[in-house]
């Protein structure tokens, strides 16, 4: 059997008398090209369509993102007017400075002999409650920190410190106007 198609096949090509055409090789070689060239054209269009849509559910995901970002910003910052709106154990903190600081004040006698000394450090009292507000108004603009809530405190305890050093000094002047006052009778 073997024998008989290749002999077949001999007779075949012998018989054959299709020829083909000087220029086939180049209509072959061109039909090629051009089938190639529209089925890489078709792809790289389906490329570019997802790549569109891939781009705008990206815009639009990011779009959609920031602006509940914003909206929850503008909701979430509330202004601080001192350090009891913060939370209520900062409000018993500010409230028990502020109270001492008033009591301080009130309980002060002025006369003429420390009418300079209160005024000096009435001075630098009122100093320190105007860097109070400046630091309220950091609180607003930075936000929560505890390096401005310490500071805050810490300027309560200043005033207050201050008040009791005022205090101590009034009362050493008025026990040296005492023991003056003694000395000049004798």
């Amino acid at each position: 059997m073997p024998k008989d198609l290749k002999e077949m096949f001999q007779k075949n090509i012998e018989s054959s008398t299709n020829k083909l055409s000087e220029n086939h090789r180049a209509k072959f070689e061109a039909k090629l090209q051009k089938e190639l060239h529209t089925t890489q054209k078709k792809n790289f269009y389906v490329f570019k369509i997802a790549a569109s849509f891939l781009v705008l559910i990206g815009l639009s995901a990011s779009l959609f993102y920031f602006s509940n970002e914003k909206d929850l910003l503008v909701t979430s910052v509330a202004k601080i007017e001192s350090l009891g709106s913060i939370s209520p154990e900062l409000k018993t903190i500010e409230n028990y400075y502020l109270a001492s600081i008033q009591s301080e004040i009130v309980s002060l006698e002025e006369t003429p002999e420390n009418k300079e000394l209160l005024d000096g450090y009435f001075k630098k009292i009122s100093e320190l409650t105007e860097d109070y507000k400046e630091l309220t108004n950091e609180l607003n603009t930075e936000g929560l920190n505890e390096k401005t809530i310490n500071a805050l405190i810490e300027n309560l305890q200043l005033r207050l410190k201050l008040l009791y050093q005022l205090k101590a000094q009034l009362n050493e002047l008025k026990k040296l106007n005492i023991t003056n006052n003694e000395n000049v009778q004798i």
